[in-house]
């Protein structure tokens, strides 16, 4: 089966959610094999209180697939510098983290556990109901008596992964680079819509929708990255090549560290949002206000769809996950085995 053709079949699923107006807009991309790249794109990048069309050119809002492309890519090119290993404290590369307390058990957590989400450390806090000084919020966060429980999904994880970052290179996370189509606080340009925010009291477009993120500077190691379908899958072809990554990083972000995640990304598990039919060298990761990215390591392909399923509200049920799957169901019907 041609890209073309492969692509068109992929993407009907997407059409039909857009066209029966569960989400405002959608746009697919697949990187082949070949390195050959096919996008697609329907909808709308906004709806209120004006229509906009979506277009290949529209910046998106990551949201959590901010904690691969940016953050765990960051980290492991720390890693490769030298500066810092999996398995060193948190309280080495921030030694002021809990620094009240010596025998404090965060001050034990290690980046590796951090970023696998093993720490146990809660999911999420409303940071941004404390204050509205970044400065002062990331001191909270180092500084709070964090409870303990099971290991689950976190972006605290990924937030203090973002200072560790920050702390090793002495830059703000959004300095770094991090190639064509992707940035931080990206300014001038065409935006897809996400959440008439109930606290901002406006409709948020090229601003992050993350609350937290928002108020940490409007970005963080958990969320914050924009990026186009092309920066998204540049990104991914470069990974793929070896060129984002050196090969032992490479190896270290498809080893297995829990029944769902790996070094940042998640792996395929049942009933992921990256469908069932994909190889199980399969990497992924999703973001909330819609988007998701997946990289298909044993095939060499690569997909990433990109909607903005939170405009005008996240309160409503828009069917993401299951057109997660189905878009990558097609897609691993049609690639070359």
């Amino acid at each position: 089966m041609s890209l073309e053709k492969a692509l068109k079949e992929a993407f009907a699923p997407a059409e039909e959610a857009v066209e029966s107006g569960r989400i405002p807009g959608a746009i697919l991309g697949v990187l082949a094999p070949d390195g050959k790249i096919a996008i697609k794109v329907t909808g709308l990048a906004q709806r209120v209180p004006k229509k906009r069309k979506l277009t290949r050119a529209t910046w998106f809002d990551l949201a959590s697939v901010t904690k691969v492309v940016a953050t765990t890519t960051e980290i492991m090119k720390l890693v490769e510098d030298g500066i810092v290993s999996l398995d060193d404290p948190l309280s080495k590369h921030i030694p002021d983290l809990h620094q009240y307390v010596a025998a404090h058990p965060i001050r034990k957590l290690t980046i590796r556990q951090c970023i696998s989400h093993q720490s146990g450390l809660p999911a999420v806090e409303p940071i941004y109901t404390w204050g509205n000084d970044p400065e002062t919020l990331k001191a909270h966060v180092l500084q709070k008596d964090w409870a303990f429980g099971a290991n689950v999904y976190s972006d605290i994880n990924f937030i203090l992964l973002g200072i560790v970052i920050e702390r090793c290179r002495g830059k703000a996370l959004a300095k770094l680079p991090r190639g064509p189509g992707l940035g931080f606080l990206p300014k001038n340009k065409s935006f897809a819509a996400t959440e008439h925010c109930m606290w901002r009291r406006r409709v948020i477009v090229g601003q992050v929708h993350d609350e937290n993120a928002y108020s940490l500077g409007g970005f963080a190691g958990h969320a914050g990255l924009f990026g186009t379908i092309d920066g998204v899958l540049g990104y991914a072809k470069r990974l793929l090549a070896g060129k984002e990554l050196k090969p032992a990083s490479i190896a270290e972000i498809r080893k297995r560290h829990s029944p769902t995640n790996n070094i940042g990304w998640q792996h395929h598990h049942e009933g992921w949002a990256g469908g069932d039919d994909c190889s199980p060298e399969t990497i992924g990761h999703t973001g909330f206000t819609g988007t998701g990215l997946w990289i298909d390591f044993k095939r060499g392909y690569a997909w990433s769809l990109l909607t903005n399923r939170v405009h005008p509200t996240r309160h409503v049920e828009t069917g993401i996950q299951d057109l997660r799957k189905a878009v990558g169901n097609r897609l691993a019907a049609a690639m070359p085995a």
